[in-house]
Order: structure tokens, then C-alpha cells, then sequence
């Protein structure tokens, strides 16, 4: 096969970090370059620059690098007021920004410091002039071994499986199509890419959500290994003509920018799953001969024989990642299709169920004892075509542990996922409400802290945040409980889970009146939930909290 041709040209000005964050904070902070790597240390906090890493109650918290970025310029600059335009300068780089935009970000950095917009402890806002940080900051030098030595990015502070393992990010492949319409078929082949890769127990595979925040951008290796924290990084596109497709992958040493491997291969749409498999194969080859290939076996086979069912599959799985009630019925009825051509296709109705777990989540139930049955329906169909898919265990049992009601079962079929293949986040993620569901705070609260590490730029990344507002709520740390629930709302303010335990936090916090506001924006989103049906019907109500749980949203106002 011949080679690939030279890496792609990257832009430096997408991801403003060092050394062109030096040059901006040279303009605009007090703090001039060189002079050496700090922590800053306010209230319960500190903020490492040269790990870049926020600490919070001596736990690490997880930022996304801009919101990383935001809070050291804040910080730098705290003897004066902070201006829109600063901001915009220093950290967009004077791209546009939305007055929205800006809110949201101020308010995820407010969250991951135990602030808030309505308190404004540590960042005050002043109308019309801007923002400044106003806590009480200390400033310690890192010492110098410490600042020299390697740190990956490990913002959940995870510990563990994963600590030496080659870790991977498979990037977006580029469509390179002339139907801008095969996007969903380009998308789905670096989906089960992933897949195919994560079965390996010996490496540390990013997941899917986190990656595809680059689709589309200029890419910088080193800036994805930053931003990811991995060894490895794989790109390639995609080309589909009629009933031919090529795919082509370069493997990367992240820290090196090397090109360890580089191939293109060629069939017919009828080998696609051949082809996936052999990119697979050619990378666990690149990056450890030494590997054992026997986890990867299981990666080696169809998940169908109907290639039209695929491409349904394909199209549905896109509309999950699309937060409107239009795209996740468009893709319940993609899923439906695929079902119909190939009535053994075990992911399609894996899918089918995961989606109507959306529609409790978000409130876009039509009838709910009838999706109960049908979620029951799918997800037992699922298991019974295929036990050994990991990714048809986490979405069957979650399925039945959060919508049916079957907890034990459903438990248990997303450990087995777990078993199956460690690198699965939603696995992890699952885990976590299983273990939450069962009355296991603690071992939930590490599986939401995994599935955060292994999709630290997740879209959904406001699921696990929930999880941990939740599994500290449990445990009493109920201001704790709150800050999670408000980093959880500001990447998505409908999410129905973490107003609830926003509200629950805030009452048993004895924060009655921000509890019972929690309370009304959540009767708002869904003005059917009630104290006893969550009692009778939800998945916690066999958790030691449960309880608890019903006491702080009778205080927050919710209806018997």
C-alpha cells in the first residue's frame, strides 16, 4: 500500500496556549513571562500552573483548558476590573464572543471554585465595566524538579488501571467525499475504530465525545495531547464513491509530533467491517508489537450483515449527539428502520432503548408506561442477540435500570461491560449510577471520576458531573453536591437530573430559597414530577440515601 503523504500544516492560533499564551499574558497581566511556575492558593483552592490543574478541597477538579485558562487571567490580573475586550483578547484571542458565551464560561469557572452568579464570592461581576477576582489569592513557586518533570493532564485526579497504559486519541476522519451528506458514514467508521481499539485492556482509549470537539478545526498534536492527556494520537479521513471506500490513517507519538505509521486501504463497501479491522490491527502493531491481541479478537466482527442496516445505525447514532427532542426522535425511528432490515442487529435496539433513556432524562416522555414496556422490549432483545458486546451491555442495562425500573439487572449488565472493556466511558459512567442505584457511594463516585477521565471533552460531560453531584449528596458533602450541579447546568441547563439534585443540595445545605428556585426551573422543565413518583418509580429508591433525597425535595418545594 503506499505511504500517506506529509502531516497536515497546524494552526497555532486555534489553540492559544504557551508559547503564544505567554505573549498575550505579557500584554495583558501583571504576571511577565519567565518568571516561573506557581500555585496560587485562595479560600480551598489552588490553581497549578505548571501541571495545569485546579484543586479544590485538595481534590483535582476538572476544567476544560479555556476555563483553565480564564481563571489564571483572572487571577494574574486581580488587582483591577477585567474587561469584556481583555478577556476577548486574552482568551479568544479577539475572535467574536457572544455576551452569552462569556456568561457561560464565567459561570463554569464560578462552579469548578465553589462560586456562583448569584453569590459572586471570588469573581464579581461589575455592571457595564467588567469582571474582577476578588478572593484573598496567595501566590507559592512550584519548585523546579517538580515544574520540569511531565505531567499528562489527569483532571479527575484518576488513579489506577489506567496510570501506565499507551493512551490514544482517535481524531475526526475528514469526509473527503463529494456528498458533504456521508459525514454521518465518516463519523461512524472513527466510532467503531474506537470501539475496535478500547477492547484492548492494555491501552487507555479517549472516548469518542471528547475527540469530535475537534471535527472540523486545524489540528494541533501537541494541543490535543495537552488538552487529552495522551501518547498517541490517530487522524485520517475517509473517502466513499458508490460501492468503493478508502480509509486512511497516520499514527502520531503526541509528544514528538513523529509519524510512527502511515497506510491507506482500499474495498468494497461489502469489506468495510475487513477494513475497519485492519486499521485497528495496523495500530495496536504501531504503537506495542508486544501487545497481546487477544482482547482486540473480539472486535472482529460484524455487528451486521446488512450494510443498509449499518447506515441507518449510523444515522441514528448521529442524532444522539444532537440535545433536541426533533433530533432524538428522528433518530429513534433510524434506529427502527435498521431493526427492520436486520431483525438481529443487537446495537439498533440497544440504541432504540438508550434513546427513550433520553426522553425520561429530558423530560420528552409522550407515554410513559408504554416506553417503560417498550424500553424493556428493546433492551431484553438486545442482551438476548448479543452478550458479549460491551456497548450493547452499558446501553441494555442502563436502559433497565433507569427507565424499567430492574436494578439489580441492569446493574449487573453494565458491570459486565465494564469487565468487557475497561476504556467503554459510558460503561464507566453507568457503572457509576448502578453502583449509586445499589447504595455503593463511594465506588459510584470513582466510576463517574474514570468515565470523566476517559471523556474529559464529552458534549454529555454533564452526565458524569451530575453523577458526582449526586454520589456527594449521598455522602453528605451537599455544598460539594452543589458546585457539581452547577458545572453540570452550565453545559446543559435542561438536564432534569441536575436541577434535582441542585435543588435537594441547596435545601439540605439549609439554603431554603435557593432550593425552592432550583425546584420551580425543574417543575418548570417537567410539571408532572412528584416526590412519590420519584419515590416509587425512580432508580434510587433503594439507595441508604434515598431518603434523604425525598426529605430535601419536599423542603425545595416539589408536590407530595
Amino acid at each position: 500500500m503506499p505511504r500517506l503523504g506529509s502531516a497536515r500544516l497546524t494552526s497555532p492560533l486555534l489553540f492559544p496556549h504557551q508559547p503564544l499564551t505567554l505573549w498575550i499574558y505579557n500584554i495583558f497581566s501583571s504576571e511577565p513571562p519567565g518568571t516561573g511556575s506557581l500555585r496560587y492558593l485562595f479560600e480551598d483552592c489552588a490553581l497549578d500552573t505548571s501541571r495545569r490543574e485546579l484543586h479544590r478541597a485538595g481534590e483535582v477538579v476538572a476544567v476544560a483548558p479555556q476555563v483553565f485558562d480564564l481563571l489564571h487571567y483572572l487571577i494574574c490580573n486581580r488587582e483591577r476590573v477585567v474587561s469584556k475586550d481583555d478577556l476577548i483578547a486574552a482568551i479568544w484571542e479577539g475572535r467574536a464572543v457572544s455576551d452569552a458565551a462569556l456568561t457561560t464560561r464565567l459561570n463554569v469557572a464560578r462552579g469548578a471554585i465553589g462560586d456562583s452568579g448569584e453569590e459572586q464570592r471570588l469573581i464579581k461581576t461589575l455592571p457595564r465595566k467588567g469582571v474582577r477576582f476578588v478572593a484573598t489569592v496567595r501566590e507559592a513557586p512550584v519548585a523546579a524538579e517538580a515544574a520540569t518533570q511531565t505531567h499528562l493532564p489527569n483532571p479527575q485526579g484518576v488513579i489506577g488501571d489506567f496510570a501506565d497504559k499507551p493512551s490514544i486519541a482517535i481524531l475526526p476522519f475528514t469526509n473527503l467525499s463529494s456528498d458533504p451528506e456521508q459525514e454521518y458514514f465518516a463519523d461512524g467508521m472513527v466510532e467503531d475504530i474506537i470501539t475496535g481499539l478500547s477492547r484492548s485492556r492494555s491501552l487507555f482509549v479517549i472516548a469518542r465525545q471528547s475527540t469530535f470537539v475537534y471535527k472540523g478545526k486545524p489540528i494541533d498534536i501537541k494541543q490535543v495531547r495537552h488538552d487529552l492527556g495522551v501518547r498517541y494520537v490517530l487522524e485520517g479521513s475517509i473517502r466513499r464513491a458508490g460501492d468503493r471506500v478508502r480509509i486512511t490513517g497516520k499514527l502520531i507519538e503526541a509528544d514528538a509530533g513523529v509519524n510512527l505509521w502511515a497506510d491507506q486501504f482500499d474495498g468494497e463497501l461489502e469489506d468495510i467491517f475487513r477494513l475497519q479491522d485492519q486499521v485497528t490491527g495496523r495500530v495496536i502493531g504501531a504503537i506495542a508489537p508486544q501487545l497481546e491481541r487477544a482482547e482486540i479478537e473480539r472486535a472482529r466482527r460484524k455487528p451486521t450483515e446488512s450494510l443498509r442496516a449499518y447506515d441507518y445505525y449510523l444515522r441514528a447514532l448521529s442524532c444522539v449527539y444532537r440535545f433536541t427532542r426533533k433530533e432524538h426522535d428522528e433518530g429513534f425511528g433510524l434506529a427502527r428502520t435498521a431493526r427492520e432490515i436486520d431483525s438481529e442487529f443487537a446495537r439498533a435496539y440497544a440504541l432504540g432503548a438508550n434513546l427513550l433513556m433520553y426522553r425520561k432524562s429530558f423530560g420528552w416522555r409522550k407515554d410513559a408506561d408504554q416506553e417503560r414496556i417498550d424500553t424493556r422490549r428493546l433492551a431484553r432483545r438486545a442482551i438476548q442477540l448479543d452478550r458479549n458486546d460491551p456497548l450493547v451491555l452499558a446501553e441494555a442495562g442502563q436502559a433497565l435500570g433507569y427507565v424499567v425500573g430492574e436494578l439489580e439487572e441492569g446493574a449487573s449488565l453494565v458491570l459486565q461491560a465494564v469487565e468487557l472493556d475497561p476504556n467503554l466511558a459510558v460503561a464507566r459512567f453507568w457503572a457509576g449510577w448502578a453502583h449509586l442505584w445499589l447504595g455503593n457511594v463511594e465506588a459510584g463516585l470513582e466510576q463517574f471520576q474514570l468515565s470523566l477521565r476517559l471523556n474529559p471533552l464529552d458534549p454529555r460531560i454533564y452526565g458524569p458531573q451530575t453523577g458526582v453531584a449526586f454520589a456527594n449528596f449521598f455522602a453528605g458533602r451537599d455544598l460539594e453536591a452543589v458546585s457539581w450541579a452547577r458545572t453540570a447546568l452550565a453545559q446543559q441547563p435542561r438536564f432534569l437530573g441536575a436541577w434535582s439534585i441542585l435543588a435537594a443540595s441547596h435545601a439540605m445545605a439549609g439554603r431554603i430559597d435557593e432550593a425552592k428556585t432550583a425546584c420551580a426551573h425543574l417543575m418548570e422543565l417537567n410539571p408532572g414530577l412528584r416526590v412519590s413518583t420519584i419515590k416509587s418509580r425512580g432508580p434510587f429508591r433503594r439507595a441508604p440515601g434515598a431518603e434523604r433525597l425525598m426529605q430535601a425535595l419536599r423542603i425545595a418545594g416539589m408536590p407530595e
